[in-house]
């Protein structure tokens, strides 16, 4: 993606920033130069995040326990 927009756009430069990195779920090599958290590979929710339209609202980012039958 860095590259189409830098080939595209020609900005002078081009930073990336993310705030919830998942390094075990990225399916490309790709390294954000501003990191909020890296996180474990779990289901986040809330600040803007939501689970099926749910929790979107709240005013915190928080994890999704697996439930044993999803195991």
């Amino acid at each position: 993606l860095s590259d189409h927009i830098m080939s595209k756009y020609k900005p002078f430069c081009l930073k990336t920033c993310t705030l919830l990195d998942k390094p075990s779920r990225r399916i490309i090599d790709f390294k954000a130069d501003y990191v909020g958290f890296s996180i474990e590979d779990l289901f986040v929710i809330g600040y803007g995040i939501d689970c099926g339209q749910k929790f979107r609202q709240l005013p915190y980012i928080a994890y999704v326990e697996k439930s044993e039958e999803e195991d």
